[in-house]
Formats: C-alpha cells, structure tokens, sequence
C-alpha cells in the first residue's frame, strides 16, 4: 500500500500551493516543497515495488491496463520529480505561477494513474487475495 503517500502528497502540494497563493503565508510555500518533496521519493518506492510485480507476476503482463498504468505512472513520477526539482532553488519563488501549475498537472497525472490502477484491481482482480474454499 505505498501508493497512498505518493496520492496524499500529490494533492497535498496543490493544496499548500493553493493556500500559498491565498495567503502569501511562507509555511506554505515550505510545506508543498516537503509535499512534492515526499510524493516523488514515495513514489520511487512504490513504482519499484510495482515494477517488480509487473515483472515478476506473467498474469499482470498480459493486462493492457498494467501497461498503460505503467507509462502513467512513469509519466507520474517525472512531472513529482521536476515540480520537487523546480521548488529546490527556491520554494517560494516556485509556487506563482509554475509550481501550482505544475501540483495541478500532478493531481491530473494521479487520476489517471489510479484510475487504470484501480481498473487492474475491481477489473482484473490484481492484487486481491483469492478466497479459498
């Protein structure tokens, strides 16, 4: 269940950019660094752990939707990674107008993402334990 803090810490930052913006109030600027900060590191972690499942396991393979919630994520990752990048030379002069830009692009890339996760899992039964009788 790593998945949930790259999400939390996704939306999160769109959150603190937009109180950022609302409020000009500098903590905000400093937690959405820490939020992008965690979601892309996060991320890392739960896009190795899915790798090796979509490596490992030949059911999921032969899934459609677990290649293309593999390219979602991948793309994920990157635009975590460069809205993180973008906040490291300064957070505060990160967030107007590129760095809420780029947290709403995060949470767009995170929809999506989990929708074709969740399509594996209610769809295909992935990652669900099997009830034995």
């Amino acid at each position: 269940m790593l998945v949930a803090f790259p999400v939390a810490m996704a939306f999160g930052a769109l959150g603190a950019d937009g109180f950022y913006w609302l409020t000009g109030d500098v903590f905000w600027a400093r937690a959405g660094l820490w939020a992008c900060g965690m979601a892309f590191i996060f991320g890392v972690l739960a896009g190795i752990a899915g790798t090796v499942e979509l490596l490992a396991v030949p059911g999921i393979r032969r899934r459609a939707a677990s290649w293309s919630h593999f390219v979602f994520a991948m793309m994920l990752l990157s635009v975590l990674g460069a809205n993180w990048g973008l906040r490291l030379g300064g957070y505060e002069q990160a967030v107007l107008p590129w760095g809420i830009l780029v947290s709403a692009l995060a949470v767009g890339a995170t929809a999506i993402t989990g929708w074709h996760g969740g399509k594996l899992v209610f769809d295909y039964h992935i990652g669900t334990a099997s009830r034995g009788n």
